[in-house]
């Protein structure tokens, strides 16, 4: 059974009390959303083990709460930068273990999904595709090719990236280790604005445990020992 998305503004309403946290990029940002007041929100280009938790100690100091009074998080789950997205990861795993008496909820969203869906929110003309570099000549891939919505998360080769027709964007500040394969539009990835602008889209999916996904699990070879044993010597 497919579980039911969620709105950001359908968690605050539902919480009371949300802390977003994204480090898909090199710049990690985070919001705290609570019920009857605005939002804020922190961001740092400090590598992710020092920002996730500068931002976050940043936003709680501001709303003088703690830690344990959050009660649910919205977590980037990537694609983007796997470091990042794992620490943020175990950040949350340690701050929803903490918690007393309760254990707060967690609802993920991807990040070229998120972009994407503001591209056609905004009246992009489809088809279009949002990429984030997945290294070794491949690429993350979120395709929206008619209104109906987005295809699923793909990780194609460059050169089957190349000839699709649609126009490619990618998202300011993500990491590149190669180039495009083609020209790609350069598209802004600030979560204030994105979530500001799309708080009633049903982006985030409730989930367990927060890790970072991504289209395909690792892959993993056979590998057979061999014992290696110096050559023999014929006797002199």
């Amino acid at each position: 059974m497919l579980r039911p998305m969620a709105s950001l503004n359908s968690l605050v309403a539902n919480h009371g009390t949300v802390l977003v946290v994204d480090s898909a990029s090199t710049c990690v940002q985070a919001g705290l959303l609570r019920k009857g007041s605005d939002a804020i929100w922190a961001r740092s280009r400090q590598e992710a083990g020092v920002a996730v938790f500068e931002v976050v100690a940043a936003l709680l100091n501001s709303a003088h709460l703690e830690i344990r009074d959050i009660a649910a998080y919205g977590f980037c789950e990537g694609p983007g930068s796997l470091l990042g997205v794992r620490i943020s990861a175990m950040a949350l795993r340690t701050w929803r273990a903490v918690a007393p008496g309760h254990m707060p909820c967690t609802y993920a969203y991807r990040s070229l999904e998120l972009a994407a869906h503001e591209l056609w929110r905004a009246g992009t003309p489809t088809p279009f595709a949002v990429i984030a570099d997945a290294r070794r000549d491949t690429w993350h891939c979120v395709e929206i090719s008619s209104p109906s919505g987005a295809q699923p998360l793909r990780r194609l080769p460059a050169p089957v990236l190349a000839e699709m027709a649609s126009d490619l964007f990618l998202p300011a500040d993500f990491r590149t280790w190669a180039a495009p394969p083609r020209t790609a539009q350069p598209v802004p990835y600030s979560i204030a604005d994105l979530w500001r602008l799309q708080g009633d889209a049903e982006l985030l999916l409730p989930l367990s445990e927060p890790d970072a996904r991504f289209p395909e699990g690792p892959a993993y070879v056979s590998w057979t020992p061999r014992i290696h044993r110096a050559p023999n010597r014929a006797s002199t």
